[in-house]
C-alpha cells in the first residue's frame, strides 16, 4: 500500500473583525505579497503535499488578484459561516478525489510565519499518530481567570497547558466525519482538534516554534514582518 498523500487545507473566508483595515487580515500587504501568499508558499513547499485547497467567501472580491501571483494552482470552495464549515466545505471537494486514509492539514491563513520544517514533523508525527497531530506549545505565561469588570478570580495552573498553533493534520475521513458531527450538534468547535476530541480522539502535540503567531491585530503585522525578514535572511 503506498503511502497517504497529505492535501492542505487554508480556511480563508474570515472578515478578521478584530482587524483595522479595508480589508481582512488574510489579504493585506507583507512586504511584498499578501499574508495568504506567504501561507501557501510555505504549504506548497511542504514534501509531498498532493493539492491546496481555500475556501474563501463567495462575494471575495480580493481572492482572483492573490491567485493570479502564485506559483502553484490552488483549489477554492465557498466559505462557511464558521471556520468549521469552511473547512468541511473542503474536506468535502477533496473526498471526491482523495482516500479518507489521506491526511489532510488544515492551516490558518493568517499564519506566515510558520516554519516549514515544524510542518513537515507535524505531519510525520501525524503518519505515526492514530488520532493525528497538531502543532502547539507550552504556555509560559502566569494565567488568570478574569471576573466581572476583568477584575482576577484565581490563577490557573499552567501545568500540561499548551497553545493550539495550525497546522493541524487528521486522516480526511475522519476530521470529515468529526466536523459533520459537531455542526449536526450545534457545537461550534474552534478547531479541527477539538471536533476530533469529541468523538474521543486523543491528538498528539507536537511542539512548533512560538515563532508560529497568528495575524489577529493590527500591529501583529509589524512582528510578522519582522520574523520573516530574519527567516528570509541570507545566512
Amino acid at each position: 500500500m503506498k503511502p497517504s498523500d497529505v492535501w492542505a487545507v487554508v480556511p480563508a473566508a474570515g472578515i478578521g473583525r478584530r482587524f483595522a483595515g479595508d480589508r481582512p487580515k488574510q489579504y493585506v500587504a507583507l512586504g511584498p505579497r499578501p499574508v495568504i501568499a506567504h501561507v501557501i508558499a510555505k504549504l506548497a513547499s511542504v514534501r509531498g503535499v498532493a493539492g491546496i485547497v481555500a475556501a474563501v467567501a463567495p462575494s471575495d472580491p480580493w481572492w482572483n488578484d492573490v491567485a493570479q501571483g502564485l506559483d502553484v494552482s490552488v483549489a477554492t470552495v465557498p466559505g462557511g459561516v464558521e471556520r468549521c464549515h469552511s473547512v468541511l466545505n473542503a474536506l468535502d471537494h477533496l473526498s471526491a478525489m482523495a482516500a479518507d486514509r489521506d491526511l489532510v492539514m488544515v492551516h490558518d491563513a493568517v499564519r506566515p510565519c510558520v516554519d516549514v520544517a515544524d510542518i513537515e514533523r507535524v505531519v510525520a508525527a501525524a503518519r505515526s499518530a492514530p488520532d493525528g497531530a497538531i502543532l502547539a506549545a507550552p504556555v509560559g505565561d502566569t494565567l488568570k481567570r478574569a471576573g466581572p469588570e476583568r477584575s482576577i478570580v484565581d490563577t490557573v495552573d499552567r501545568v500540561r497547558l499548551w497553545r493550539a498553533f495550525t497546522p493541524q493534520v487528521f486522516p480526511l475521513g475522519r476530521l470529515r466525519a468529526a466536523l459533520h458531527e459537531a455542526i449536526d450538534s450545534g457545537c461550534d468547535v474552534t478547531d479541527e482538534a477539538q471536533a476530533m476530541e469529541r468523538l474521543g480522539a486523543r491528538p498528539l502535540l507536537v511542539e512548533g516554534s512560538p515563532g508560529n503567531i497568528k495575524i489577529t491585530r493590527a500591529e501583529d503585522l509589524a512582528l510578522a514582518r519582522a520574523l520573516l525578514e530574519v527567516e528570509e535572511a541570507p545566512t
